[in-house]
């Protein structure tokens, strides 16, 4: 696992006249191996560099500022710009509605925050977070962070209050498919022989139980290309894999096929 977990934000949540100090630290992080860019013919490393297109010399980061262009004129906008706006300067979590959890559609959902207690005292905390779970709902939140104004969920996971970072709305895109304005009927054998397929799965989600198998097979690989050398190919390594017959099955067939496949499954 990931070492000690180091807070990226202090502030407070806000609502009515409560006031609850807390610190936020990033609920995830990436396990995925980290791969460079090469040449492929001699193994060389490709680095990029930013250059400016008025004199061709590369630019430290420290020395790039940020700008808009209208087509016309050009805005450039500083690190000290930015900063001096009234949102970037907040370090308040601001309640502004508590709505029911299942009005939150999970197609919002960013990146997530543990929030935990900065202050002496937890009441003020335990009283947000026992407030969310007995009333079954989310507290919709603003706040700002890394130059950004954003919405927020808190939601309660264990016995912690975690901000969770929404969309906004004019983020999330519609979707309209004419293939789906046409009519589809759907015969009582169909729908009872999928419900069968879907009750011969029925499990209790236990989120440990899955691992990522891309990234699993992508250490197999480097392991046994640092043992062996470059020469070694994958099918070496995995076997082959079966692509299976190209056979297209009906709907019923293949419905009918998955559910026994899946009991004998179980019953092994």
């Amino acid at each position: 696992m990931g070492g000690p977990m180091r807070s990226i934000w202090k502030g407070a949540i806000t609502f009515g006249l409560v006031n609850v100090p807390v610190k936020a630290y990033s609920a995830t992080e990436d396990h995925d191996i980290a791969l460079h860019q090469v040449h492929a013919t001699d193994g060389g490393r490709i680095r990029y560099q930013r250059t400016c297109e008025l004199d061709g010399e590369a630019v430290e980061y420290a020395d790039i500022a940020k700008a808009f262009d209208d087509g016309e004129r050009t805005v450039v906008l500083t690190a000290e710009d930015i900063a001096s706006l009234p949102a970037e300067k907040s370090r308040e979590i601001d309640v502004v509605e508590f709505v029911p959890s299942d009005q939150v559609d999970p197609i919002m959902f960013e990146k997530a925050y543990f929030l935990e207690p900065d202050s002496p005292s937890t009441k003020a905390y335990s009283l947000l977070r026992r407030t969310l779970q007995e009333t079954q709902r989310t507290a919709i939140v603003q706040f700002a962070l890394r130059q950004k104004t954003r919405l927020g969920a808190l939601r309660v996971r264990g016995d912690i209050i975690m901000l969770q970072a929404l969309l906004w709305d004019d983020e999330v895109r519609q979707a309209h498919f004419p293939s789906l304005d046409e009519a589809v009927t759907l015969s009582d054998r169909e729908m009872s022989m999928s419900q069968s397929l879907v009750k011969s799965f029925e499990s209790d989600f236990q989120p440990e139980k899955f691992t990522d198998e891309y990234q699993a097979q992508l250490r197999t690989l480097i392991d046994a290309k640092l043992e062996k050398g470059d020469s070694l190919d994958t099918a070496e390594t995995f076997g082959e894999r079966e692509t299976g017959s190209g056979e297209v099955l009906d709907l019923m067939e293949a419905l009918r096929l998955s559910v026994e496949k899946n009991r004998k499954k179980a019953t092994a």
